[in-house]
């Protein structure tokens, strides 16, 4: 995409298929010529060469739908996910010399490039756990860059609405992970002149936005709605974000706002990406003890129904509730059934076990992601999972996280807790979270609410 450029998303939705189908027959034609100079691929050369055969011309030529659906139409065609397996030997190879033919090459790093989605919702931990990637000096990370669009573009919940949001938010990734940060101009408001902006939200999470060279001098004194942390940077260049994005060797991002694992096959199957996909989950009873602190203008129907003893709850309140819980679900089954686009890719994790094990957890995720974990993300979390008190606020990444990952039970009541089990049911029994049969049970902090689900779900 070019810089500043935007249209329709009608318009987008229908370059973007012809796009992709485009890149398909691109990618599968420049296999074929680096095949030639591999001498140790002769029986892959041979194999594929055989199926690349079997593929029309029309394919090659044409520019409209996805050519999995075209494929799969005839049987005695080739399939992409037969092709896949035919190219995994290969795959890191061509990744970063097709990354090359977009001109880049002298920005971009030598080694395999990893993409790392943090999928979670509010109030899960997930700024704690992005705070993983955000200390690793090689990783450029991102927080929660999709704010910008939630805000900016309207959608009614449910239906096609809730799907058009979500292929606008994938869009948008895509373009994010491929280091082009000019698409966030068209969702910031006011709109960033010269592409500097001092309204990034939430800017100082994101180390890489704060350092040099993208941390410029301050020139003078502007209003700042989002500023960096630990020193003082001029208005945000997104053209020097761009530029260091692109020299990091490996790209993390947070996002609260993607609930349908299913829409994010496009970008696991890019070719220009090396996707890693990691579903940060937590126990609803605290979730929604979280956001009724958290989101108290939001929450009121459901203080005053605590506060009120047998007043009853609205019923839509209660279906918004296991509405949420049930696409949390669907996506970890959908993830854990471990489907050939995905299979590798994709890691569940539950953040009392990230709270109760921190460097493991940690450790186990870079394993996941392919990357090495430094002595300096390691000594981060020792520092920040011991605090002597649970930080200085409810966002706080500082937390003695051994400690205060149940302290909710303390806190919630029991018939809060009753509705939740009931409408998360189904949610609670696939992560491994027990019911609380009655308030005793549940403010004994010393029986485990935790089910031993094992400490590496990666598919």
């Amino acid at each position: 995409m070019e810089k500043g450029h935007f249209w329709p998303q009608d318009t987008r939705d229908l370059l973007h298929r012809l796009r992709m189908r485009s890149k398909y027959a691109l990618f599968l034609l420049f296999v074929v010529i680096v095949f030639v100079f591999i001498e140790k691929e002769n029986k892959i050369i041979s194999r594929v060469s055989d199926k690349l055969k079997q593929i029309p011309q029309s394919l090659l030529d044409a520019n409209s739908t996805d050519p999995a659906l075209i494929l799969s139409e005839n049987a005695s065609l080739l399939s992409l996910s037969e092709l896949d397996s035919s190219f995994s030997q290969l795959q890191q190879r061509l990744r970063n010399i097709t990354l090359q033919l977009g001109g880049e090459s002298e920005e971009l790093p030598l080694g395999p490039r990893r993409h790392i989605l943090l999928m979670a919702t509010t109030r899960t931990g997930s700024s704690f756990v992005g705070e993983f990637f955000n200390q690793q000096g090689n990783i450029f990370y991102l927080f929660e860059p999709l704010w910008h669009i939630e805000r900016t573009v309207t959608f009614e919940p449910g239906g096609a609405n809730a799907a058009g949001s979500a292929l606008v938010y994938r869009d948008v990734l895509k373009q994010l992970f491929l280091c082009d940060l000019y698409i966030l101009e068209h969702f910031i408001t006011p709109f960033p002149e010269d592409h500097l902006t001092q309204f990034m939200f939430r800017r100082g999470s994101s180390r890489s936005l704060c350092e040099e060279p993208v941390c410029t001098p301050v020139v003078k004194k502007v209003f700042e709605k989002y500023h960096c942390k630990n020193r003082r940077c001029g208005p945000l260049n997104l053209t020097l974000a761009t530029d260091a994005c692109r020299r990091k060797e490996h790209m993390a991002l947070k996002a609260v706002r993607i609930r349908q694992l299913e829409f994010l096959r496009p970008l696991v199957e890019d070719p220009r990406l090396d996707m890693r996909i990691i579903q940060l989950v937590r126990d609803p009873r605290a979730v929604q003890a979280s956001r009724m602190v958290a989101f108290s203008g939001k929450y009121e129907s459901w203080k005053k129904w605590v506060a009120e003893g047998e007043a009853s709850l609205r019923e839509d309140e209660v279906q918004r509730l296991r509405g949420n819980c049930e696409s949390i679900r669907l996506s970890a089954e959908l993830g854990l059934s471990q489907p050939s686009w995905l299979r590798g890719r994709y890691m569940l994790v539950r953040y009392e076990d990230v709270a109760r094990l921190p460097l493991q957890k940690a450790r186990e995720m870079y394993r996941f992601a392919g990357i090495t974990l430094t002595p300096q993300v390691e000594d981060w979390i020792r520092k920040n999972t011991q605090a002597s008190r649970d930080g200085s606020g409810i966002y706080s990444t500082q937390k003695n996280s051994s400690e205060q990952f149940d302290k909710w039970r303390l806190s919630i009541p029991f018939k809060l807790a009753q509705v939740v089990q009931r409408a998360c049911g189904p949610a609670m029994q696939l992560f491994g979270y027990k019911l609380a049969p009655d308030p005793a049970t549940l403010m004994n902090r010393s029986i485990s609410l935790l089910e031993d689900r094992g400490i590496f779900w990666v598919t």
